[in-house]
């Protein structure tokens, strides 16, 4: 089925591709952050479970009225769960304690790629020559501003556990993006959500127990302090980047398909860079221009010439 060329179908696509990724972004400022004042586990398990805490009492009654749904949906609900919160939360902290914020931004990079081969097989998704020129020029743009469009730092690349790390979490986000388009629920958009944040934190939850109990020394589950700063990076963590992120990002895909919702993370660098500039210190330069203008053109042409079917 074909979408209509109406003014909603033209345009409001672009302005959840232009926002959503703002929020989305606000992700690196926790990865830079937030590890400084809370292990990444912990952060990981406690932001999701505040997710859950501020949507439960909003979402119960459906929940409720819906209880047989829920049972045929769990395994689904679980599933994404674990992927998009688990994986998807916990991995970039964890990639942070031993590898570089360039490292992790090509990486993560790869999940529209992974996005792309898995709905072609597993759901028979069409991507024709326009979707994949505006991948390349995406791609393109990202490796500009990553390099600080220095050819040699790919020549110098190294990779390290940190690296190993995020190739799992762009893993997840792919197999987190297909299945919550593909996998139809009964549920409102925002009840199915409150419920992928509880399998979400249920699945941190033996991790940051038994990592506590058994390895309290490790940079990943060191002693966590409940004071100030945690409770206000974690507040931040459950709001920006999952609450408001995680529903702009549901709501593109209804638009535009798993696989064109995914160049989101190419936005994601730009907006990455821009905060790396206001909160800390980096500067403007030319490449972040260049490498802006081609993933903005990309972004253009992969959605103004690809009929959506």
């Amino acid at each position: 089925m074909k979408l209509s060329l109406t003014k909603k179908t033209d345009y409001s696509p672009y302005f959840l591709l232009l926002i959503q990724p703002i929020f989305m972004a606000t992700n690196t400022i926790v990865a830079r952050g937030g590890v400084e004042y809370v292990p990444p586990i912990s952060l990981a398990f406690w932001r999701w479970f505040t997710v859950f805490l501020i949507l439960f009492p909003f979402f119960y009654n459906e929940i409720i009225q819906k209880k047989k749904i829920f049972k045929k949906e769990f395994l689904k609900l679980s599933f994404l769960g674990a992927m998009g919160c688990g994986v998807c939360g916990a991995f970039p902290f964890i990639a942070g304690l031993s590898t570089s914020m360039a490292n992790m931004g090509i990486i993560y990079t790869s999940s529209p790629v992974f996005i792309i081969l898995l709905s072609i097989l597993f759901f028979n998704e069409k991507i024709n020559f326009n979707r994949i020129f505006g991948l390349v020029l995406c791609l393109t743009g990202v490796f500009i501003i990553l390099s600080k469009g220095n050819l040699q730092f790919f020549l110098n690349f190294k990779f390290t556990s940190g690296d190993i790390w995020m190739i799992g979490a762009a893993l997840g986000w792919a197999l987190y993006s297909i299945y919550l388009l593909n996998w139809k629920s009964k549920f409102s958009l925002m009840t199915r959500f409150t419920l992928i944040a509880f399998f979400g934190f249920l699945s941190l939850l033996p991790v940051y127990v038994l990592g506590s109990i058994y390895f309290p020394e490790s940079d990943y589950f060191s002693k966590t302090y409940y004071n100030k700063a945690f409770f206000l990076w974690v507040l931040f963590a459950a709001i920006s980047p999952s609450i408001i992120a995680f529903t702009l990002y549901s709501k593109l895909q209804k638009h535009v398909g798993a696989s064109f919702a995914g160049f989101t993370l190419y936005l994601f660098a730009i907006y990455g860079a821009i905060f790396g500039i206001i909160f800390f210190d980096e500067k403007l330069m030319l490449f972040h221009y260049l490498g802006a203008a081609f993933v903005f053109t990309g972004v253009y042409i992969a959605r103004k010439l690809t009929k959506m079917s």
